[in-house]
């Protein structure tokens, strides 16, 4: 079996959840079968790069999204390939019809959905009604969907009521424990600056709509004065959003003092995360929108305690009371989350012993239920499920 795998993501472009699921997933496939990469960028060693045509530099990023798409298919059409796999609504166009050109079958990964991510519209403008058609249509159109977390899989169901749910398969993202495991240095803590001798926070996501950061930086306002908040927070949606999170991390640093409030903007090495991630004495997510979230499998596998909102895919990877709490989110009633929040992280810092329980019970969840080889091969059954 060859399939042809189009994803936005690739090493050493990854910057979110979907090109972390990429990189993992593809040497565990190929141990088993034959796979062709095919993504977004200028060159890769062991991918085929595609790049907008120069006609649609400056356009819409929308437009610039398809031009990519056609360079695929057209790449796509001239192997010997069995099937296509696409991942995100960013090479959904590509898969479809590279589908339809080859008289393949076509299989999707749902890593999150467009309906549920309005605020893509500040990003994308009319391009959000193009993206949310090219998925709509991969959608209802694939021979088989699957779906990061059981949340996701209802998510589908509910956008797109005209997908069988036959066709669509639950597969959880997957963490490699070998790679993510507690680092016992203090080089990263020191290369970043944070008083190893206070407890600290920490945040790791892009600065969207959907992380949820704003609802943090809110939240850090009623933490016990001791916490420190470290952010590794950057790649803005839009400027906006980076303006308003600039006015928050500047009005919590004022109330807290700046050196309570580490905002490291740069994408941060995976070595240095790993040890930001271990010593950290909570890892936070508040997410509003969150398929499944490999941040907190990534937390886990560190053995740190994970405090998040209980959206989406998070309840099925964060075992609430054993590996961290879950914090009920109402996007009716905003301000209850962001103080209930801090009343948790209050008191799992407060707590060492507790803290230190979630997280060896998050590292012993990650390896037993998060595996990538059982998450390959689960993943080339879906494969041949629908190869005629």
């Amino acid at each position: 079996m060859r399939i042809a795998l189009l994803t936005k993501e690739w090493p050493p472009q990854v910057y979110g959840g979907a090109g972390v699921h990429v990189q993992y997933l593809v040497p565990a496939l190929a141990t088993h079968i034959a796979v062709d990469v095919h993504g977004f960028g200028e060159n890769f060693p062991d991918a085929t790069a595609h790049r907008a045509p120069e006609f649609l530099l400056g356009a819409n990023p929308a437009l610039v999204t398809l031009g990519v798409n056609l360079d695929m298919v057209n790449s796509i059409s001239h192997q010997p390939i069995d099937l296509v796999h696409s991942h995100t609504w960013y090479t959904n166009f590509a898969g479809q019809s590279a589908a339809l050109l080859l008289d393949i079958p076509l299989v999707i990964t749902a890593h999150s959905l467009e309906p549920l991510r309005p605020w893509k519209q500040e990003q994308l403008g009319g391009g959000y009604q193009i993206s949310s058609w090219i998925e709509k249509s991969a959608y209802e159109n694939a021979a088989a969907i699957i779906a990061v977390s059981a949340g996701m899989k209802d998510d589908v169901l509910r956008c797109y009521p005209h997908v069988s749910p036959e066709r669509i398969h639950v597969i959880h993202n997957g963490i490699d424990t070998e790679v993510y495991q507690p680092d016992p240095t203090c080089e990263a803590v020191n290369r970043y600056n944070i008083d190893a001798q206070k407890p600290y926070a920490l945040f790791v996501g892009r600065i969207t709509r959907q992380k949820g950061l704003p609802h943090l930086l809110r939240a850090a306002k009623g933490f016990d004065p001791e916490i420190q908040l470290v952010l590794c927070a950057g790649a803005p949606d839009t400027p906006e959003l980076a303006a308003e999170v600039r006015e928050l991390v500047n009005d919590l640093q004022k109330l807290r003092g700046e050196k309570n409030v580490i905002w490291i903007q740069e994408q941060v090495p995976r070595a240095e995360l790993i040890g930001l991630l271990t010593h950290a004495n909570v890892f936070t997510c508040p997410s509003v929108y969150e398929p499944q979230g490999i941040v907190n499998l990534e937390a886990m596998a560190c053995g740190t305690a994970v405090i998040a909102s209980d959206v989406g895919g998070i309840p099925e990877v964060v075992a609430d009371g054993e590996s961290g709490v879950l914090v009920h989110y109402d996007q009716h009633d905003p301000e209850s989350f962001e103080v209930n929040f801090a009343k948790q992280v209050n008191r799992v810092v407060a707590d060492t012993e507790l803290a230190h329980q979630f997280g060896v019970a998050g590292r012993r969840r990650a390896i037993e239920h998060f595996a990538w080889e059982a998450i390959a091969q689960s993943t080339i059954d879906v494969y041949r499920s629908v190869i005629r």
